[in-house]
C-alpha cells in the first residue's frame, strides 16, 4: 500500500506547528526555488526527486508558485486554489476556515439514491456553488438522494464541462472559493442530499499542465489516451497524487462518494492495481460513514462492481448498454456509439434491465471473469440521458424534444421503478427548454481543432447529418453554445412544468416506499425476461424473498398482462385485472407465501 508523507499528505501545502511545508516532485530538474508573495527561495533537493522548505507564520490567502531553473513560474499541482487560470499563483488556503452547519451527517445507504447529475456553471444563470445550494430544496421536495457534481477541479478558462481539469485539487474559481463548495455540500447535507463528485484520473487537460517539464516521469511515453498521454501509475509520487486527492476531497469537503471517469484508460501493471488501491483506502479511512465510490468503465468489466473478500471495488458503473438500447428503439438513430444496439434493440433492453451489461466486458484484475448476471442489479446506474448523450449531439437537444413528454414519461417510470439506481440529468425535473452543449474555452490551434472535431463527434451520438450542416454547430468555445446550455429556473413554475413535477415526485416516492426496502439484501442472478411482444418490456427480479415485477407496454393497443392487480404498487390507482393499456407502465411486488 502506498505509505502517505509522515507530516501530511505528500503532495499540497501542509500545515505544522511551526510553519506551512511545499513539496514538489520535481525529478526532472535539479534546483527549484519558491516564491511566496514577491520572495524567492531556494528549495531542497531530496535524492528521490522530491523538493521541499518549511516556511513559518505564513497568512492564509498568499499567493505562491514553483519557480523552474529557466524562471518560469508554475502553479502547485496540487494546488487547493488558484488567483486567476490554470497558470497563475496558487492560494494557499486554510482548511479549516469553514464553519460546519451538519458535522454529524453520515450520509445514506446507496440503495436509497435517485441521483441528479448537475454542472455547476450551467445549473444557474450565476453558475455559482452559492447559486446552486439555493436551488437544492427544489430536488429535495421531488426526492431526489444525490446531487452529481460534474468535475470542478481547475481547467483552463473560465468555462468548460471539467473532464480537461490540469489541478486536480483546486475548484475551478469561476464556481467559487473552496469554502463556497463546503457550504453547498453541507447545504445539501442539511436536506438530506448527498453529494457526488467526478473527478477525472485517466489523464490531463490539453493546456495548462506544467508536469512535463519538471517531472517527466509523471506519464509514460507509448500508449497515450484518446486525450493525452497515459499516467505513470508504477511511480510512487503518481499514486501518492491520486489517491490522496480521493482522501482529500472526502475527508475536507465532506463528499458522499466520488464518480471515476473512464476508468478503462487507467492502466497500471502493480499489485495492487491503482483502483484497487483506492478502493481499499476508502474502505479502511472511511468505515464510520457512508461512503461510495462509482465508476464509469466503458469495458463493461464486472471485476470492478462484483463482490471480492466479501464486498465490491466499486458500489456501481454507469451502464450505457441500457441507455443505448433505449435511445436506439425511442429514436431510431443507429450510428456511432449505437451501432451495435441496431438490430434488436427491445432484446438488448430486456436484457440490461435483467442482467446488467448487453456486453459482457473486459476485466483488469486477475481472477475469474465474472458473468453480468452473477452482479445485483443495484451494482448498475441507468440513465434516460446524461452530460455525454446531450452535451455531444450536435445541437444538444434532449431525448424529450425528440420522442415527446409521453414517451419520456413512459421512460421515466421504466428507470424509476427498476432496482438498478436511476440517475436524472439536470432540467430533466421540469422538462428544460434548453439544451446543454458541449463548451470549452480555448483559443488559438486548440479551439479550432475542437471545433472542427463536433460535427465528427457529433455523428458517434446519433445525430444524422443529412439535414444538419457542421457549419450550423455551434463553436464550442463561443460564449453562446455555453449561455445557451443554462436552465431557465423560472420554466420549472410553468403550471404543465409544475404537474411534470408533481408527477415525477409521485414515482419517485413509489420508488422510495416500496421498491427501495427491496434492495438491501439485492443480490446477483435476481432478473429474468417474461414472455412479451415486441414494444412490450415484461422482467421480474427476484430481490431476497420478494419478486418485483416492471409490465411496460409501449405500443398502441392493450396486451395482456399476467400479474394481478391486488399486488399493483404503480399506478397507484388499480387498473383492469390481466390487462395493460397502451402506452403504460404498471408495477407489482408479489410477498412470498406464507
Amino acid at each position: 500500500m502506498t505509505k502517505f508523507c509522515s507530516k501530511g499528505f505528500a503532495w499540497g501545502p501542509s500545515h505544522q506547528e511551526d510553519g506551512t511545508l511545499f513539496r514538489l516532485w520535481a525529478p526532472g530538474i535539479e534546483t527549484l526555488a519558491l516564491r511566496v508573495g514577491s520572495v524567492d527561495v531556494a528549495m531542497d533537493r531530496r535524492d528521490d526527486g522530491w523538493f521541499e522548505i518549511l516556511i513559518g507564520d505564513l497568512p492564509s490567502q498568499v499567493n505562491y508558485s514553483f519557480i523552474l531553473p529557466d524562471g518560469t513560474a508554475v502553479p502547485d499541482p496540487a494546488s487547493r486554489y488558484q488567483l486567476g487560470d490554470v497558470g497563475g499563483p496558487s492560494i494557499l488556503v486554510d482548511p479549516n476556515v469553514y464553519d460546519w452547519k451538519h458535522p454529524d451527517w453520515q450520509g445514506r445507504a446507496w440503495e436509497e439514491s435517485v441521483i441528479y447529475e448537475l454542472h455547476v456553471g450551467t445549473f444557474t444563470e450565476d453558475g455559482t456553488f452559492r447559486a446552486a445550494a439555493e436551488r437544492l430544496g427544489l430536488l429535495a421536495d421531488l426526492g431526489i438522494t444525490a446531487i452529481e457534481v460534474m468535475p470542478v477541479a481547475h481547467f483552463p478558462g473560465d468555462r468548460g464541462w471539467g473532464y480537461d481539469g490540469v489541478l486536480h485539487y483546486a475548484p475551478h474559481n469561476s464556481y467559487g472559493t473552496p469554502a463556497d463548495f463546503k457550504a453547498f455540500i453541507d447545504t445539501a447535507h442539511g436536506l438530506g442530499l448527498m453529494v457526488f463528485l467526478d473527478v477525472v484520473y485517466n489523464h490531463f487537460g490539453p493546456e495548462g499542465n506544467y508536469l512535463p517539464t519538471y517531472a517527466p516521469p509523471f506519464f509514460r511515453s507509448d500508449d497515450p489516451t484518446p486525450w493525452g498521454p497515459r499516467i505513470a501509475f508504477d511511480q510512487l509520487p503518481v499514486r501518492q497524487y491520486f489517491i490522496e486527492n480521493v482522501i482529500y476531497w472526502l475527508a475536507e469537503f465532506r463528499l458522499d462518494g466520488l464518480r471515476l471517469d473512464a476508468i478503462d484508460q487507467i492502466d497500471d501493471e502493480c499489485d495492487p492495481h491503482i483502483l484497487q488501491e483506492i478502493s481499499d483506502t476508502v474502505s479502511e479511512q472511511f468505515n464510520q460513514r457512508h461512503v461510495h465510490l462509482i465508476v464509469e468503465n466503458p469495458v463493461n468489466g464486472t471485476d470492478m462492481i462484483a463482490e471480492r473478500d466479501g464486498r465490491p471495488l466499486f458500489k456501481a458503473d454507469w451502464n450505457d448498454d441500457f441507455h443505448h438500447a433505449l435511445h436506439v428503439l425511442a429514436t431510431g438513430e443507429s450510428s456511432g456509439y449505437y451501432a451495435p444496439f441496431k438490430d434488436a434493440p427491445w432484446v438488448k433492453l430486456r436484457h440490461a434491465l435483467a442482467r446488467g451489461y448487453v456486453r459482457e466486458g473486459v476485466q483488469k484484475l486477475p481472477g475469474a471473469k465474472i458473468p453480468t448476471n452473477a452482479v445485483a442489479p443495484t451494482s448498475f446506474v441507468h440513465f434516460l440521458q446524461n452530460h455525454d448523450q446531450v452535451g455531444n449531439r450536435a445541437e444538444g437537444n434532449r431525448l424529450y424534444s425528440m420522442v415527446g413528454v409521453d414517451k419520456f414519461r413512459i421512460f421515466s417510470e421504466i428507470l424509476l421503478l427498476s432496482p438498478q439506481i436511476p440517475l436524472i440529468f439536470m432540467g430533466d425535473d421540469h422538462l428544460s427548454s434548453r439544451p446543454f452543449q458541449f463548451f470549452t474555452d480555448y483559443k488559438g490551434q486548440l479551439a479550432q481543432a475542437i471545433r472542427e472535431n463536433r460535427p465528427e463527434e457529433a455523428k458517434n451520438f446519433g445525430c444524422l447529418f443529412e439535414d444538419i450542416k457542421s457549419d450550423a454547430i455551434v463553436d464550442p468555445n463561443s460564449l453562446k453554445a455555453f449561455h445557451d446550455s443554462k436552465l431557465l429556473w423560472s420554466e420549472a413554475f410553468l403550471e404543465h412544468r409544475r404537474r411534470w413535477r408533481k408527477w415525477l415526485a409521485e414515482v419517485v416516492k413509489v420508488r422510495r416506499d416500496h421498491v427501495v426496502p427491496l434492495l438491501i439484501p439485492a443480490k446477483g442472478n435476481s432478473g429474468k425476461v417474461v414472455e412479451s411482444l415486441e414494444q412490450c418490456l415484461f422482467i421480474v427480479w427476484q430481490l431476497h424473498d420478494h419478486q418485483l415485477h416492471l409490465r411496460a407496454n409501449l405500443s398502441d393497443h392493450e396486451v395482456e398482462c399476467d400479474m394481478p392487480s391486488s399486488t399493483q404498487i404503480y399506478p397507484v390507482a388499480a387498473r383492469k385485472d390481466a390487462t395493460l393499456p397502451p402506452m403504460s407502465v404498471s408495477a407489482f411486488i408479489k410477498a412470498p407465501t406464507r
